[in-house]
């Protein structure tokens, strides 16, 4: 929690959103005092596909119909994968998208190396 920054609230873990007979379950969601919305983290153990995007546009959906209030800002959303694919990120989002934001994840830290290595390059 402390690596998301100040203003972060936790909310829910597996939140359930029901509509039409069917449960779908958000892996984890926050407030944020500051921003004023929420936000809503899905978890990908595999590589990003355009169904988890959709997924994602419909948790946001439901939050900004269902959820907040009309004072609260648009709720954002986090994808973290283990791999993404630059395209079909590119293709599945609108190009005005401001809500959702897919991010590749690690699961060890680089060593001090590869990480001297990469602020070189850059």
């Amino acid at each position: 929690m402390l690596e998301l920054g100040k203003g972060f609230a936790f909310v829910k873990r597996q939140m359930r959103l029901s509509f039409d007979n069917q449960n779908y379950y958000a892996d984890l969601v926050f407030y944020h005092r500051f921003l004023r919305c929420f936000v809503v983290i899905d978890l990908k153990i595999g590589q990003l596909k355009h169904q988890d995007i959709g997924q994602m546009q419909m948790y946001i959906n439901y939050f900004d119909r269902y959820v907040k209030t009309p004072e609260e800002n648009k709720t954002i959303g986090i994808l973290l994968c283990k791999d993404k694919n630059a395209s079909v990120v590119e293709l599945t989002l609108p190009e005005d998208n401001k809500q959702i934001f897919p991010s590749e994840y690690e699961i060890n830290l680089p060593s001090k190396e590869q990480l001297k290595k990469l602020l070189e390059d850059k």
